[in-house]
């Protein structure tokens, strides 16, 4: 068992204070030299509401990769300068298309990283599509963001069935269970994980109770969009409890699992939980009641954990300088996201100059390039999925997250 190194819980409070300061956090290696031409790549994602921390954890994984690349550390001097973009789409299908119309607008960014969640990727991308808008998503999963033939779209991590298909052998396998209560709480992340998931258990011979995943919809507190109530839960877990099943697979973000693992609590449910990466936040823990109920339950994600390299604590270090907090989920793989962009256009700036930097060039040398990044080699295949696959299962234990192996 490796302790996860780079986690911490941090209140949403704190998170709103480091928000609301990037501005004043701007230095000499943000703020770009006066004879250089100047470009902006942008941060799109969750940075209000319930699911919030997510998104802080990639935007400063973002901001440090730029502050770095302008200091020269990371590639060399610059031919030009970067400066960084923050738009928070509250992680909101609803609201992420007028976010993306928004960062279109603006002239000077050449590329996004992000958006962050599928649902606000899937209502957002036809936007960036249509203007070559390159989009490196740290984290968005849903399968079928490759398949509507956005040639600007590329995300870091594994997609939704590779992640379901492990994590349902994790059961089955590791854990030798056969029959499974799935949860979906109705999101494009947390429906698409939940079918997935679904699909490889029943090919692994599982028993899926009812069939298929039990709606739970996700609450408007979570910030997705959702139309849940809290007020569902204690119903839902006397169901759950009736049924009576060895493991639960909850398809969701944290935000709302909480809800549901307190009411399981409450009514005496002993079995186990599972997630995915939504979930894969200590406030999943400080929102459960009491915090204990959280303890056993396991966490996929296609996210490395960093923290035994040097390099590793180098970054640890520089983004918490920042952001006042230890890196979390996917804040590595925003900082690859970032660098695999500013990789691309310095290959673009050799070939072409100074007028190489163009949006739809960099999308095609995304398709082209490679970056040995902090938490895999980056390389896409042509539908912008990542090359190459891996999920790792964690666990709560005493009140935190550790990363207990492979899945």
């Amino acid at each position: 068992m490796r302790k996860l190194l780079m986690r911490a819980c941090v209140p949403i409070v704190a998170g709103a204070v480091a928000l609301a300061g990037f501005s004043a956090i701007a230095s000499a290696s943000t703020t770009p030299h006066a004879a250089k031409p100047v470009f902006e790549i942008a941060y799109e994602g969750p940075l209000s509401g319930g699911v919030a921390q997510l998104g802080l954890n990639m935007v400063y994984g973002e901001r440090l990769a730029i502050n770095l690349a302008n200091e020269g550390k990371t590639f060399g001097k610059l031919p030009f300068a970067l400066v960084p973009g923050t738009y928070n789409d509250q992680g909101s299908e609803t609201v992420s298309p007028t976010t993306a119309a928004e960062i279109v607008a603006k002239k000077a960014i050449v590329a996004v990283v992000g958006p962050a969640f599928s649902g606000a990727t899937k209502a957002a991308e036809p936007t960036f599509h249509a203007a070559h808008l390159a989009t490196v998503s740290p984290s968005a999963t849903n399968v079928l963001l490759a398949t509507h033939g956005w040639n600007n779209f590329f995300r870091v991590v594994a997609a939704d069935n590779i992640q379901g298909s492990a994590d349902a052998s994790y059961i089955t396998s590791k854990l030798k269970l056969k029959k499974i209560y799935v949860v979906s709480d109705q999101t494009t992340y947390g429906a698409g994980l939940a079918s997935a998931f679904t699909a490889a258990a029943k090919h692994d011979g599982a028993t899926i109770y009812g069939g298929g995943p039990d709606p739970i919809p996700s609450t408007p507190a979570c910030g997705n969009g959702g139309t849940g109530d809290p007020s569902q839960y204690p119903g839902k877990a006397a169901t759950i409890k009736s049924a009576n099943p060895p493991i639960i697979f909850y398809g969701g973000y944290y935000c709302d699992l909480g809800l549901l693992i307190s009411a399981l609590h409450t009514v005496g449910y002993k079995g186990r939980i599972m997630s995915g990466d939504g979930s894969d936040d200590p406030h999943l823990i400080s929102g459960t009641k009491p915090t204990k109920a959280a303890n056993g339950t396991f966490l996929s994600c296609a996210c490395s954990v960093l923290g035994k390299t040097p390099a590793d604590r180098t970054f640890a270090a520089g983004f918490t300088a920042i952001a006042k907090f230890p890196p979390g989920t996917y804040s590595a793989e925003a900082y690859d996201s970032t660098n695999i962009i500013i990789e691309a256009m310095l290959k673009i700036w050799k070939a072409y100059g100074a007028k190489g930097e163009t949006r739809a060039r960099i999308v095609t040398f995304l398709h082209a390039v490679s970056w040995v990044g902090l938490t895999k080699t980056i390389k896409f295949q042509a539908n912008g999925n990542i090359a190459g696959t891996t999920v790792y299962m964690n666990q709560v234990r005493s009140g935190k997250i550790y990363q207990i192996g492979l899945a």
